[in-house]
């Protein structure tokens, strides 16, 4: 592409994609989102964006929006570690993945970033895991999911779609909505008591790093079908839990569960969210249980060198968030 272009965008105003936007703005892209409720989206109409009603969900209308379009940015996807209807997570990231890029592929866009997620990889035999990392067992549905809907992006890329996948690491950063901003409020509101899995961890990295990251993906030519790990720093649950605590000024949760203990636990939390349907108690079930034993780990010497990327600190990252938290402070 030209220095500016036309960028269409899934996921426009989740986590990554609200840093996103303004990114492609000041590079002098014309930008397009695709948003399930343009009445919700008007901060994107005030930054200049287009808005094309749809949903990934359902493939009407997708590639006309993205008719003319010069990069496809897939952002969007349905990241939770619970939900009562688990089939949500197979139609947005399983199904949602095959309509964008079927609606790609008849538009005819020059070139597609796939954002995927390092849990793709599942529990893999290949530690710290690299690009070429074999697949391993998928501990809970949105990680099984992920790795599924990015075999139908591959599957796309044989039939000659140019597609460059990401695959970030756990994402952190100001006003994060997700699982580790649920985890850092509750252990900042110190409504998390008991906490487990310290030897484990996760590969962290900075919303904006990724925000760049995608944007770089793009910006670089003749790296079709490759991938790319984005982020370097691991911490382990304990000293992300410590760091937390450090930087809020917030005790550790007393409670440290044996790990055993802790899976027994986050079973019965479980079913009790099924028995009364209420939403389950510290967040805590037997998948997101087992997303935090499993954890992954990965360098990011790829990225680094082939797309320049320089990360910040996650200490940072976690800063930030927590300042949200306290204004004024």
């Amino acid at each position: 592409m030209t220095a500016s272009g036309t960028v269409f965008v899934t996921g426009a105003t989740g986590f990554i994609g609200s840093r996103l936007i303004p990114r492609l703005l000041q590079r002098g892209h014309t930008v397009r989102a695709l948003v399930r409720r343009p009445e919700h989206a008007g901060h994107l109409r005030a930054l200049g964006v287009q808005l094309h009603p749809g949903d990934v969900t359902r493939p009407d209308g997708l590639a006309e929006g993205m008719h003319g379009a010069d990069w496809l940015l897939h952002l969007a996807n349905h990241y939770s570690l619970h939900e009562r209807d688990e089939g949500i997570y197979t139609r947005v990231n399983v199904e949602g993945n095959r309509h964008v890029m079927q609606a790609a592929l008849d538009a005819g866009v020059a070139k597609v970033v796939h954002v995927s997620s390092g849990v793709s990889y599942g529990v893999s035999p290949d530690q710290p895991l690299r690009e070429d990392s074999r697949v391993g067992p998928h501990p809970n549905a949105y990680w099984r999911t992920k790795h599924a809907g990015d075999e139908v992006i591959q599957a796309f890329g044989v039939q000659g779609l140019p597609v460059v996948t990401v695959y970030p690491g756990a994402v952190v950063g100001a006003g994060d909505p997700n699982a580790t901003g649920q985890w850092i409020r509750r252990l900042v509101r110190q409504r998390q008591v008991l906490w487990a899995f310290e030897g484990s961890g996760f590969t962290f990295v900075h919303v904006d790093d990724v925000a760049e990251s995608i944007v770089r993906a793009a910006e670089r030519e003749n790296n079709a079908g490759e991938r790319y790990l984005i982020g370097r720093e691991y911490l382990t649950n304990r000293a992300f839990v410590e760091l937390v605590a450090e930087l809020s000024g917030r005790p550790r949760p007393p409670v440290l569960l044996p790990d055993r203990l802790a899976h027994t636990s986050a079973a019965f939390l479980g079913h009790l969210e099924q028995w009364t349907g209420l939403p389950p108690l510290l967040g805590f079930t037997g998948n997101s249980a087992r997303h935090l034993a499993a954890g992954f780990r990965f360098g990011s010497h790829k990225a680094e060198n082939e797309l320049g990327l320089r990360y910040m600190p996650v200490r940072q990252a976690i800063a930030e968030d927590i300042a949200t938290f306290f204004p004024g402070r």
